[in-house]
């Protein structure tokens, strides 16, 4: 089998090949190093979450934790902060983490940045039509859950500086985007909205009976393009109903591109999140 390059390889930065790198007046991104104690540490050695964080203005009142594909890394996105244009009023703390290493099994055991291990890419849309297990589920729970609790601690992290969970975001592009649906539709306090792109439900049949009720009625933004080669849009577009018969509220996005961004999505992102945070 031929080595999956990661997002960063195909498409070089997923977001700066669409839009220029200026920040304008954002405040410039810095590494945060956050240190969280676990109590089933029994070293007590501090977990480490690398991110690169960006506000729009001081004293936030809206945090986003944004979440990068397969191969990538929390700069990804940076790009993308400025051209949303959120309001100078109500000011967002960005947050991109940086996924660790790991070994990825569809790259041929190679080390990359990734939430969690993936068996195979492009993902069987055939098999998933004749609902063959095999091609529903192409992750590792165990990474998922992994890579749940980093997200569920920055949560914490950032309740600890004052943002309530009701007023966070999870986004994610691709493997991040699949992440921010199975912590956030998990997660036992309310967000403020769930926001995946390019991206699938994992993990799917577990969902029903592990969904948290407090975020039965948080929006959930999906976007995803007609010609995806590795996450097909009969993968995603599967996902998006079955959140809808579990009664969410999706608000359903198709672009023509590949596994990338489009202008038309950073728009329609822009006004989702205009709408939530005025």
């Amino acid at each position: 089998m031929q080595p999956v390059i990661g997002n960063e390889d195909v498409h070089g930065n997923t977001y700066g090949n669409i839009h220029g790198n200026s920040h304008g007046n954002i405040r410039r991104a810095f590494t945060a190093t956050t240190l969280i104690a676990q109590d089933n540490n029994p070293k007590g050695e501090p977990e480490i979450i690398e991110s690169i964080e960006m506000q729009t203005g001081i004293d936030p009142v809206y945090s986003i934790i944004w979440l990068h594909g397969l191969g990538a890394d929390g700069h990804d996105f940076e790009p993308i902060v400025p051209e949303l244009g959120l309001p100078q009023e109500t000011p967002v703390r960005f947050i991109f983490p940086h996924a660790p290493f790991r070994p990825i099994t569809a790259n041929n055991g190679m080390n990359m940045r990734a939430w969690y291990d993936i068996v195979d890419l492009p993902i069987d849309a055939d098999g998933v039509a004749r609902g063959d297990r095999n091609g529903m589920e192409r992750g590792d729970r165990e990474g998922m859950e992994q890579s749940a609790q980093m997200v569920y601690r920055l949560i914490e992290q950032e309740n600890q500086r004052g943002i309530a969970t009701e007023r966070i975001f999870l986004a994610g592009f691709s493997q991040g985007g699949a992440i921010a649906l199975f912590a956030g539709l998990r997660l036992q306090s309310q967000l403020a909205g769930i926001i995946a792109l390019s991206a699938y439900l994992p993990d799917e049949t577990t969902l029903a009976a592990e969904k948290s009720i407090h975020n039965q009625s948080t929006p959930i933004f999906m976007g995803h393009g007609a010609q995806d080669p590795l996450i097909p849009l009969l993968i995603a577009m599967r996902g998006h109903l079955l959140l809808r018969e579990l009664g969410y509220e999706v608000e359903w996005h198709t672009y023509q591109m590949p596994h990338s961004m489009h202008p038309n999505e950073i728009k329609d992102i822009a006004n989702y999140l205009r709408f939530k945070i005025l």
